[in-house]
């Protein structure tokens, strides 16, 4: 069965670790050294009016079009946060065709919003019985406070058990904020696998990103296993976000389907 790689990474607005560079045309570069093909990016600005009058390099278009450029024909955006100069939110990059895409608002009133942007990619490869296997996809961003990730556990569950083929290819990636790991038996209750605790039998850690000590990224899969899943925390990786990135191969498990 075909297998491709993923790369999960919170882009921290383009910033590095304590806000005072910015770095996402450094950001863009080191994406594209790692063959991705397709690239889970949660804190990613599609508009910021005051940036762009202080910085002479800010790109003329959204943030995530700006990582895409050519390497990712394909990207779907999900907005989150909306505030008078601008928005930010999730976004996939795809090397692989985009069939759907849905930003499911996972918000707790009055507090911080957060979202969970489905796609369906299809691979365009073909399995035994010649059919194409099309891919869904989470991307994921919850929020700071432990109450409001279990709602939002909750809804990505029901997501993936009602909206979404119980024999379909999944991979759920991002920022979950669940550094005391307890979000995780959770996901495991829903069918879900993390990709390095069923390689390495931990949770990786990825913040912060220079001397990364808390899980609070992951990549959870459903009908497919990881491959070699690697924590980048090393030079340039650990100077261009606060979080470090987690990239990894996916074999889908035969007998997935569309």
């Amino acid at each position: 069965m075909p297998a491709f790689n993923v790369l999960t990474l919170n882009a921290h607005m383009g910033f590095n670790l304590l806000n005072r560079r910015f770095v996402l045309h450094e950001l863009r570069e080191a994406i594209r050294t790692v063959s991705a093909d397709i690239v889970f990016l949660q804190e990613v600005l599609g508009e910021h009016a005051r940036h762009a009058r202080r910085h002479l390099n800010w790109p003329e278009g959204p943030q995530y079009e700006f990582l895409a450029d050519t390497a990712w024909p394909q990207f779907a955006y999900g907005r989150n946060a909306v505030y008078p100069h601008g928005h930010h939110g999730n976004a996939l990059l795809s090397k692989f065709p985009i069939l759907s895409r849905q930003n499911h608002d996972v918000s707790v009133h009055g507090h911080e919003e957060r979202g969970l942007l489905h796609c369906v990619v299809d691979m365009r490869v073909h399995d035994g019985g010649g059919r194409d296997v099309q891919v869904h996809t989470v991307c994921v961003h919850l929020g700071l406070r432990e109450a409001h990730r279990e709602r939002q556990l909750d809804l990505l569950c029901e997501l993936a058990s009602d909206a979404i083929p119980r024999d379909a290819p999944l991979v759920v990636a991002g920022d979950f904020n669940d550094w005391r790991k307890r979000g995780h038996a959770r996901l495991e209750r829903c069918g879900l696998r993390e990709a390095f605790q069923s390689s390495t039998g931990r949770l990786a850690a990825t913040f912060p990103a220079r001397f990364p000590l808390l899980p609070l990224d992951r990549i959870y899969l459903r009908n497919a296993r990881a491959i070699d899943p690697t924590v980048l925390s090393a030079h340039p990786w650990s100077h261009l976000s606060d979080h470090a990135p987690l990239l990894a191969g996916v074999r889908l498990e035969t007998g997935a389907t569309r």
